[in-house]
């Protein structure tokens, strides 16, 4: 296994991330604890998950994949080898459950949100901790370009703030950011340097084959800044598998279950999957490898948050580590990108 620095911080990282949104909903206890003894037993480090976690979020399940993780390591005990990363949840009056009022990223509830994590979690610290979304309308899901809206924010200020009070309490050992922008990274590495705060280490974004956009301003940012990429949703929730492709919809796979995410599943979407799908097949590749392999080559990265419901998905995702792409298949994979440029954004 590969390990990455986390940013300027000391803490170093498996290339590939365990993500957990799928336990407490699509898997149970059971399987979330045999998910992260196999992942360890092969030499990753890094779990992620996030305070409003299972997905997709619920009242009856919100918090769940916290406790199972907390529950793994009560009972299996070597806290200090791995590097423990979790969410908190930005605005989102939908979300009320979460903590009884519409979630913000103010001092008050970043402090109230850190102590439910901790207890989920049982452990007096994370090691990472991160921002699930801005405090300001961003076009962040499913979404390409920028408009402005004015609207009520917690100022970066005083969000920063507060993460500088968990730092020196000892309750995160790092900060970074999710579905942020170029303008969102720097505003909070230039406060950081004025010294109003700990500095970002990391940005969880989605980057795919279908979704490349990170590329294009962020990129640049997370090489020239060590604030590297946490990419989430590498395999394009499971459409890079082919496995949705004609309208497929397998008995039991997640968007069978849960259909409203429809990210990669427009018809550009789909066009753009079917071609890289039959460019893994012409190479002799795994078509999930080959996608989840590719993520992994990208200068920019630090870590590639996998999710799975069983072991046979992991494992494959795992085996990705190992898969190096021919000159070939990456000029034809080049090739396909200029003809569907960011089909899932």
């Amino acid at each position: 296994m590969e390990y990455r620095r986390l940013g300027r911080s000391d803490i170093e990282v498996s290339i590939i991330c365990l993500g957990s949104m799928t336990w407490g909903e699509q898997n149970s206890e059971a399987e979330g604890f045999q998910q992260m003894d196999f992942a360890v037993d092969r030499g990753i480090n890094f779990i992620d998950t996030a305070e409003m976690y299972a997905s997709p979020p619920r009242r009856e399940t919100c918090g769940r994949s916290e406790e199972i993780i907390g529950n793994w390591l009560a009972a299996r005990g070597g806290r200090d080898g791995i590097v423990l990363a979790t969410k908190v949840t930005g605005p989102s009056g939908g979300l009320d459950y979460i903590r009884g009022e519409p979630t913000r990223l103010d001092r008050r509830q970043i402090a109230e949100a850190i102590e439910g994590s901790l207890r989920r979690l049982k452990t007096d610290y994370v090691d990472l901790y991160q921002l699930h979304w801005p405090d300001r309308p961003v076009k962040a899901f499913g979404q390409l370009g920028y408009e402005h809206c004015e609207g009520e924010e917690i100022p970066p200020e005083e969000t920063l703030e507060a993460l500088s009070e968990l730092v020196r309490a000892g309750k995160a050992r790092s900060v970074g950011l999710s579905n942020e922008t170029p303008w969102g990274v720097m505003r909070f590495l230039a406060l950081a340097e004025a010294g109003r705060g700990p500095r970002m280490v990391s940005i969880q974004n989605p980057y795919s084959l279908l979704n490349r956009s990170f590329e294009t301003r962020l990129a640049e940012v997370a090489l020239r800044e060590d604030c590297g990429l946490l990419a989430y949703a590498p395999v394009a929730a499971g459409a890079l598998t082919g496995k949705y492709l004609n309208g497929q919809r397998p008995e039991g796979a997640r968007m069978t279950l849960f259909p409203d995410n429809k990210r990669y599943f427009g018809a550009q979407g789909q066009a753009a999957t079917e071609a890289y799908v039959d460019l893994a097949r012409d190479e002799g590749l795994d078509p999930a490898q080959m996608a989840l392999a590719y993520v992994l080559t990208r200068p920019f990265l630090t870590s590639a948050i996998v999710g799975a419901t069983d072991l046979t998905q992991l494992e494959n995702s795992i085996a990705a580590k190992d898969l190096a792409l021919s000159q070939e298949a990456l000029n034809a994979i080049e090739s396909i990108h200029k003809i569907y440029t960011y089909p899932c954004p």
